[in-house]
């Protein structure tokens, strides 16, 4: 039980650090993908399209073993495993949060931006009083199941060889020849969702007023 516990502040660690990094990194990224700018729309989306459209595996294998294999310049891209996990994830999650936030975005009403500039608003007024707020109403669904989702997929970095939750529940069952710690895992895994589902149900009916 003790090994398993040192798995799970791992993956609560992975999990906390793609969650406070990618979501602003992804509120980000909508806001660019919709900006006037060509170039920086275009790129934008197209880094939303890359990460979105590919496995996460693949990429959790291309920041840890593809960079530095990179001609002239991989040796400066070398990572260790945990810090190439956490910019994969990050990266990977906040293409995802971008499109959530770009829906929550175009449901506001044009009206709502129509009557913050009559009351005299600024740009950067009308974000954060009006649009933010009724944004996040419509994108905090979608943002809890994408969260517990995240719970699961942290799984993957097994793949590369970080001692988490489930590296160190397989070594249990080949060392032991007993199934009992993939149970006592999956208890881990369902209270962690279980404590995120609450939370942002508590969330939901915190905004929803």
């Amino acid at each position: 039980m003790t090994v398993l516990c040192r798995g799970v502040g791992v993956t609560l660690s992975l999990f906390a650090i793609t969650i406070l990094l990618s979501i602003p990194l992804g509120l980000g990224a909508t806001f660019l993908s919709n900006c006037k700018t060509a170039p920086l729309r275009w790129i934008t989306r197209g880094y939303v399209f890359l990460m979105r459209g590919t496995p996460l595996m693949l990429q959790l294998f291309f920041f840890y073993f593809g960079l530095p294999q990179i001609p002239y310049i991989g040796q400066y891209l070398t990572m260790d495993r945990f810090p190439a996990a956490c910019v994969t994830f990050v990266l990977n999650y906040a293409a995802y949060f971008c499109e959530i936030f770009r829906g929550g975005l175009l449901s506001i009403d044009r009206g709502q931006y129509e009557a913050a500039r009559v009351l005299g608003m600024n740009r950067i007024q009308t974000t954060f009083k009006v649009v933010l707020p009724q944004m996040i109403k419509v994108v905090l669904p979608a943002t809890s199941n994408e969260a517990i989702t995240l719970i699961k997929d942290t799984a993957l970095v097994t793949s590369i060889g970080i001692a988490d939750l489930l590296h160190f529940t397989k070594s249990l069952v080949n060392g032991t020849a007993n199934v009992t710690p993939f149970f006592v895992a999956a208890v881990f895994y369902l209270v962690m969702t279980f404590g995120l589902t609450k939370l942002f149900g508590y969330f939901e009916k915190k905004f929803m007023f």
